[in-house]
């Protein structure tokens, strides 16, 4: 989509990269890193004083304790965890189960690991169908992939939700694998870890990072948080894939976690939940049908929005009439 929009001088909604600034902290952390010769590998399974901040932010927000020695994994970005997870966990002829829509690399995650993937809907403004979900799992289930803040769905998955798909878990004896990348970035709701609820802490394995949190996509930081026994699996996988994210963007992201105050995170949804407003306008304006979605078009600055909306202004669609 990038190539075709610059080949026909379209504005590109369609890659899921903010085309505003990282804060600055993050970039002058950065780049005092590199003055200072953080340059050589880091440990594979992530800098201490990034796994220290990572724990700290996720009992903080969350009440959850971490031990950043035997539960923390940083990856080269979300998308190397999800593989590293399930590669870990997942052996040939296991099943996992996966949310439709998804995100492109869930069902090629499985299929790589020799598994096959179980497929559920997830409508976009409609209640899981639990019924469905739990006539999914089988003695085959080795895992579910729960996004939340759904990509692209846009669903905050609710409480009585989660506690369904951690029943359904414990049942079976599966692994929750969540990616939780748009965890500060939704717009009702509340964004619950399904590692914080009863039994689940040691079945569930937590992925995230810092591409939307901080609008830095290129760096490649993702994180896990696991079960010592799950994140030694992890480790060895991730050690083989790519060896270790970037030492001095991984001292950045800490300085990030560390210094950027409740604040920062309130600014952020809010301005995303102002830039979706602008687009799902133009777009009810110009005729279509709206259902607001979590990423795609709101990571792009309002000037670039507005010139959208001139666009889709001009190919307005006629009113359908109303059938009696």
């Amino acid at each position: 989509m990038t190539r075709l929009a610059s080949e026909h001088g379209a504005i590109n909604l369609a890659q899921g990269f903010p085309n505003f600034a990282a804060p600055d902290v993050l970039k002058e952390a950065a780049a005092r890193a590199i003055r200072d010769d953080v340059n050589q590998y880091a440990i594979t399974w992530g800098a201490k004083r990034l796994r220290d901040a990572l724990a700290r932010k996720y009992a903080d927000w969350y009440g959850m304790a971490v031990n950043p020695e035997t539960e923390i994994t940083v990856t080269c970005g979300a998308t190397e965890a999800m593989a590293s997870a399930l590669l870990a966990i997942v052996d040939p002829g296991d099943e996992v189960i996966v949310f439709e829509p998804f995100y492109e690399n869930y069902g090629p995650d499985a299929i790589l690991c020799g598994a096959k993937p179980v497929y559920v809907p997830m409508a976009a403004a409609q209640e899981l169908d639990l019924d469905r979900l739990a006539a999914a799992f089988s003695a085959h289930t080795r895992a579910i992939i729960v996004c939340t803040p759904n990509n692209p769905a846009g669903r905050v998955l609710s409480r009585r939700e989660l506690e369904a798909i951690a029943e359904l878990c414990r049942r079976h004896d599966a692994y929750a694998v969540t990616d939780e990348i748009y965890e500060h970035i939704y717009y009702e709701g509340k964004h619950i870890p399904i590692a914080t609820l009863d039994g689940m802490a040691k079945r569930t394995i937590t992925i995230s990072g810092a591409s939307k949190t901080f609008s830095v996509t290129g760096w490649r930081i993702g994180t896990i948080v696991a079960p010592p026994d799950a994140t030694d699996a992890i480790r060895k996988v991730h050690d083989f894939l790519t060896v270790g994210a970037p030492a001095p963007l991984q001292e950045a992201v800490a300085v990030g976690l560390e210094t950027l105050g409740d604040d920062y995170y309130e600014r952020l949804a809010h301005e995303y939940r102002a830039r979706r407003d602008l687009l799902c306008r133009a777009l009810v304006d110009a005729g279509f049908r709206c259902t607001p979605l979590v990423r795609f078009a709101f990571c792009k600055t309002e000037e670039m929005l507005a010139e959208a909306a001139r666009r889709l202004a001009r190919v307005r669609r006629p009113a359908r009439p109303v059938r009696a």
